[in-house]
């Protein structure tokens, strides 16, 4: 039976490169937030109540209006909360039905949200990413082209690090600091092990 592993971590900690040197070693990764952007654009249900709630103009030419629909969300929770009530239970049984057709050792669903969702109780073993908040803010506004006020505004929205990371079984440091390719090959290497002794999780 092949090993469900989670990988998870806040805005900037890096999950999605730790992510990408599990798939270098042949790992599948399914990434929940890819999955949730191509399911708004394909899945017919999730589309008629976005456009039913938001308006035509949450779509352009059948493709979903990322910038409007991003201006309709931010600092409103009834309107994010909405949005999330649409999209995460869809994006939820789609990694579910990736995950079944999984046959390797182990395979990796890299989500920022798996306490937050509950989809913690479909997974074998969680890895926590951790990075400094300081760390964390200066790679977002670099990879997102954001204020320090907007990156904080987000991070203050997301669980508290520290709280998430007791949560996990794991945590991967990505401070920069300490060599991050050898923890994920340890890393590798226990899971590989356990993969062979499911019953001991």
């Amino acid at each position: 039976m092949t090993l469900r592993v989670g990988i998870t971590g806040g805005m900037g900690s890096g999950k999605s490169t730790v992510s990408e040197i599990f798939k270098t070693l042949g790992i599948p990764v399914y990434k929940a937030d890819d999955a949730a952007k191509r399911l708004m654009n394909e899945d017919q249900t999730v589309k008629t109540a976005l456009i039913k709630y938001f308006g035509e103009q949450v779509y352009l030419d059948g493709k979903l209006n990322r910038q409007y629909l991003g201006e309709q969300v931010f600092n409103n929770k009834e309107k994010l909360s909405f949005l999330n009530s649409v999209v995460h239970p869809v994006t939820i049984s789609d990694g579910q039905r990736w995950m079944q057709k999984q046959s390797g050792a182990y395979a990796i669903k890299e989500a920022a949200i798996i306490f937050e969702s509950g989809t913690q109780r479909y997974l074998d073993y969680i890895i926590g990413v951790y990075a400094p908040v300081t760390l964390r803010i200066f790679r977002s506004k670099k990879r997102d082209n954001l204020t320090q006020q907007e990156v904080k505004a987000r991070i203050n929205k997301q669980m508290d690090d520290a709280i998430k990371m007791k949560l996990c079984d794991i945590v991967i440091i990505n401070d920069e600091q300490q060599a991050l390719l050898p923890q994920v090959l340890k890393l590798h290497e226990a899971l590989l092990k356990m993969s062979l002794q499911p019953e001991k999780i």
